[in-house]
């Protein structure tokens, strides 16, 4: 077990009893940063997974979850798994297009747009996501989707025309380039600053799913939801494979089960949470619709122009997962 790439375990200690000496073992503790809320649900789906694991491990292994960027900011959660700074955590791949387009798959506008698509299209992807992850030493354990994506604005919009200018809140290439074929001004803002930079007019629009808005009270700021469905975006769930390495098959045989049941409860709970937010976002004051026709087709042109800068950047692998997905519908 390498000091530079984990938190070492408590030393075992011997507990003397009347029968003799009995080997007490102290549990690996291993911390899980998370981007969102502790109010997010996938937040509070981390906690049930690592409740999970500690009770099938039977105590061996205990995950403590740091909500909200507490531990590290969502840009540096990825990193900080690979490097062994935490055992575990919680990121949004997308981010990281940088490092390989294929990491963006689940942010193409309007290829995937309801969750029975984004189910297909993770399937499609994940042979490869987990190629990428075990070249950078982590270990995929369970993904979640988001609700679908939607736009919001603190005024009226009805075409392309009506976001010239406006500050848009950007978290990976695919929001960005959005901003810049909408003629918005993308502005690079991490979800625990979401509050923040809307109050202070950092930002003044993005696209993100009911959730986000609703678990950052935007209707504080802002007025308008568009529901567009342009993409459901997962969060992972990863480990640091040198970490992985040293667990005992029955303690991953476990953590597999938690993982598997982590996954389906997320997905459950992120369409359960998909009304509940639209309609905690009307309460707050916000107008609360589905994008305009005029609005949606102009949409759909910058997505399909997207869509093809994606492939071209993701190459053969992208036009294959793509293929791959188009054949399962």
């Amino acid at each position: 077990m390498k000091l530079t790439q984990k938190f070492m375990a408590t030393a075992a200690t011997l507990a003397i009893t009347v029968g003799g000496a009995m080997p007490v073992f102290a549990a690996e503790k291993w911390d899980m940063p998370m981007a969102y809320a502790a109010s997010n649900f996938h937040s509070e789906n981390g906690v049930a997974f690592a409740e999970c694991v500690g009770a099938g491990t039977n105590g061996e292994i205990t995950i403590e979850v740091h909500a909200g960027g507490s531990l590290f900011a969502g840009a540096d959660i990825k990193r900080a798994i690979q490097t062994g700074q935490v055992q575990i955590g919680e990121r949004l791949l997308s981010g990281h297009q940088n490092e390989s387009a294929v990491f963006g798959f689940d942010s193409i506008p309007f290829l995937a747009p309801s969750f029975d698509d984004s189910e297909k299209l993770f399937k499609a992807a994940k042979p490869k996501i987990n190629a990428l992850l075990d070249e950078q030493n982590l270990e995929l354990l369970y993904a979640v989707p988001w609700p679908p994506q939607g736009l919001y604005f603190k005024k009226e919009v009805n075409s392309v025309a009506d976001m010239a200018g406006v500050k848009f809140r950007s978290y990976n290439n695919t929001t960005s380039r959005l901003a810049e074929l909408t003629g918005m001004l993308p502005v690079t803002v991490e979800a625990a600053e979401i509050s923040q930079a809307f109050a202070t007019g950092v930002a003044e629009s993005m696209v993100s799913s009911g959730a986000t808005g609703y678990d950052r009270k935007v209707w504080e700021s802002l007025t308008h939801f568009y529901e567009v469905d342009a993409w459901l975006p997962r969060n992972y769930v990863m480990v640091n494979q040198d970490v992985w390495a040293d667990v005992s098959d029955a303690n991953k045989t476990a953590i597999r089960a938690c993982a598997d049941e982590a996954a389906a409860r997320g997905l459950e709970a992120s369409k359960a949470y998909t009304q509940f937010t639209m309609d905690g976002l009307a309460a707050g004051g916000m107008t609360v619709q589905p994008a305009g026709d005029a609005l949606m087709g102009e949409l759909r042109e910058i997505g399909a122009t997207m869509t093809s800068e994606w492939l071209e950047a993701a190459g053969a692998e992208g036009a294959a997962l793509v293929d791959d997905f188009k054949a399962m519908q």
